[in-house]
Formats: C-alpha cells, sequence, structure tokens
C-alpha cells in the first residue's frame, strides 16, 4: 500500500501543475525528446537545467553531479539532437525499493542533453 502512495505521488510531481510551461515556444520541443531507447524525456517541467559546474565529460562519457555526487550518464540516456534551449538539462526517473522494510527511492537518469557549448 505504501508503496502504491509513494509511486502515485512520483507520478504526480512530474507534471506541471501550475502551467507555468504551458506558453513556453520550446514545450513541444521538450516534449519531442526521446532518449536512445525511444523514451520520452517528457516536458521541461519534468527536466532539471544544470549549471556548468554541474555536468562534464569523463572517460569519454557525461556526468552529472545529482544528490551530493556525480554520476555517470548511461550512454543510452544521452540526446544527440541540438540543444535548443542552451543548458545541459538531466530528467530523472525515481525507483522505490524495500529494503530493510523501509521503502526507498533512488534516482535514475532516464534522458541527458548536453549544453550547446559542446
Amino acid at each position: 500500500m505504501r508503496l502504491a502512495l509513494l509511486l502515485a505521488a512520483a507520478v504526480i510531481l512530474v507534471r506541471d501543475p501550475t502551467g507555468k510551461w504551458a506558453n513556453d515556444p520550446l514545450e513541444p520541443w521538450f516534449r519531442s525528446l526521446e532518449n536512445k531507447n525511444g523514451l520520452y524525456c517528457c516536458a521541461r517541467a519534468d527536466g532539471h537545467p544544470l549549471d556548468d559546474g554541474e555536468w562534464d565529460i569523463k572517460d569519454n562519457h557525461y556526468r552529472v553531479f545529482i544528490e551530493g555526487e556525480w554520476t555517470v550518464v548511461p550512454d543510452d540516456a544521452v540526446i544527440s539532437v541540438p540543444n535548443k534551449f542552451g543548458k545541459a538539462m538531466v530528467w530523472l526517473r525515481a525507483d522505490a525499493h524495500i529494503a530493510s522494510g523501509e521503502i526507498q527511492t533512488i534516482s535514475r537518469i532516464l534522458c541527458f542533453i548536453p549544453g550547446s557549448g559542446v
């Protein structure tokens, strides 16, 4: 039951409930983005813009600084179309699992687009 509530809350949080981005001219472009597995990354409201110091390339792989640590971006999560937004952006998916009787969530990278300066 608790897991179902947690997952329902996660789904609600990944939308634009205030309509802040509804009239954004880039919103159709954001909604068209998909990773190399063909999964759509969703909307601008679902992504997290990154400052230059929050992403880089190491050993030929992108990585992002999330939740206090550097995380390597899976190759299939990288979006390779030109970045019309300009800033790098990452879309995360929260995976829930039970450990020691407690529900824990782990953020996984669903999509990543590097900044337009790359």
